[in-house]
């Protein structure tokens, strides 16, 4: 089926224009002033006048299928997948996260076969390196091969998922040798632990102590610590879910020594901040993930590097689980509460609503940071993350004039709340695409559920 879309403004991560995109075979075949459908097809026509069209969004950081302190997170592919699409993201990448315990290739089956043929956007994987060593290293090697061209690492979560310094040294290097960016969660296992043990042993038991337990300090010391490793080795790093200025500022300094860092931060960072999580009657656990929220000073400062363009990408670090059954195991003890924040769903109306009407950010840096970086970084450009003839046709075509609230009663996460009850929205996508199949429309999953695909990458940083 192909489809025409007409009368609409285009916005790139670099221009605007208007013009209408037709789009046949899964791919953008024509952007021209006025284009009508080839004598003898059948095409989708959609009148996009006053709205913009924008490149399907990426979010590259997520967690779907996740067993994670003691229990799984809520949503599987197709719940994650709707809820991603409804909100204008057309492709996931999705955290896979083994255990120390756990073989890197069968980790990446086990993931595999959560999605297949249960996605309804597409899909990629970072693969999670939880140990190192010679077997670990083949495995990789042949992970590759299969199209993973990324890595994940922990400093943090001392004993589960995080790594020592000999294998952190010995991940990079091999991630240099064959073009892989690794990217890592940057806090300090040791000092979190310790501090946590502090608090609990003077029965500071709340949510309200999480933050305290991992400050800002600590954060950017992983940064730190990552940063001379990614220098001795020479490998590509991308930190993730940057939460502060201090952690910001160590990825900086390194970046102006000539060290090859990207940034992202993670959307809960930027709207929400630590008094969420001082809530009464444990409503703060709602809010507990890691690195934490943090004093509201910080939001201005990560606003104005995406606007710059210092921070690359804005992704969620999706962590989908109930507050009740979930959130609640920790409710005598911060440390056990299921870490995350839901936000797959509105990412991109959060990013619109609270950057581009305020003029935090113009519509052309919300592409390049939730679209168009994803795709450079991770072997995915210019198939995806932009408009452009032969790239996908990955559209979402976005109402500006659209207003709502969000709330956890009509959402399409699986999940029991919503951090963002009642807010207030300016805009959301009333079409979305996937290959040029219509998904959504006026905010209604419309598409099939097994739509989505895996998609093989390349290394490219070499």
């Amino acid at each position: 089926m192909a489809l025409l879309i007409k009368n609409g403004t285009i916005v790139t991560s670099t221009d605007s224009w208007k013009s209408d995109i037709y789009c046949e075979q899964g791919v953008i075949q024509r952007i021209a002033p006025s284009i009508e459908p080839p004598e003898g097809t059948s095409a989708t026509v959609v009148d996009a006048t006053g709205t913009f069209v924008f490149p399907g969004f990426i979010d590259p950081h997520v967690h779907i299928y996740l067993p994670f302190m003691g229990t799984f997170a809520k949503d599987d592919h197709t719940s994650a997948s709707v809820a991603a699409l409804v909100g204008g993201t057309t492709t996931l990448i999705e955290m896979i996260c083994p255990s120390r315990q756990e073989e890197p290739l069968e980790a990446l089956e086990v993931w595999q076969s959560k999605a297949l043929g249960k996605s309804a956007c597409d899909y990629t994987f970072h693969l999670g390196v939880t140990r190192m060593d010679d077997e670990v290293a083949d495995q990789l090697r042949q992970a590759v091969e299969r199209g993973i061209a990324s890595f994940k690492i922990f400093l943090a979560y001392k004993g589960a998922l995080g790594i020592d310094d000999t294998e952190l040294y010995r991940t990079l290097n091999l991630a240099k040798s064959m073009g892989v960016i690794v990217t890592a969660h940057c806090e300090n296992e040791t000092a979190i632990y310790e501090k946590q043990q502090e608090l609990l042993a003077v029965r500071k038991t709340g949510p309200q102590y999480h933050e305290p337990s991992r400050p800002t300090l600590v954060e950017a010391e992983g940064v730190h610590h990552l940063m001379t490793f990614a220098e001795l080795t020479g490998a590509h790093v991308y930190v993730v879910h940057t939460s502060c200025d201090e952690a910001l500022q160590a990825a900086l300094a390194a970046r102006y020594r000539g060290v090859h860092v990207w940034i992202e931060t993670v959307v809960p960072h930027l709207v929400l901040d630590n008094t969420y999580a001082e809530r009464e009657a444990f409503e703060g656990a709602k809010y507990v993930m890691s690195p934490p929220l943090r004093d509201k000073r910080h939001q201005h400062i990560l606003w104005n590097a995406i606007r710059s363009r210092l921070v690359s990408t804005v992704a969620t670090d999706h962590a989908p689980f109930d507050f009740s059954g979930q959130k609640t195991i920790g409710r005598d003890d911060f440390t056990k509460i299921p870490n995350g924040i839901p936000s797959v769903e509105n990412r991109v109306d959060l990013l619109y609503t609270y950057g581009v009407v305020p003029g935090r950010i113009d519509l052309q840096t919300l592409v390049d940071a939730a679209s168009t970086q994803a795709a450079r970084l991770f072997g995915l450009y210019p198939r995806k993350g932009t408009i452009q003839v032969g790239s996908d046709a990955d559209l979402v075509v976005f109402d500006p004039d659209w207003q709502g609230t969000i709330s956890a009663e009509t959402q399409a996460m699986r999940v029991d709340y919503s951090a963002f009850e009642g807010w207030p929205l300016q805009g959301r996508p009333s079409l979305v695409a996937v290959r040029g199949d219509v998904q959504v429309r006026d905010g209604k999953f419309v598409g099939r559920t097994d739509h989505g695909q895996m998609l093989c990458r390349e290394p490219t940083h070499f």
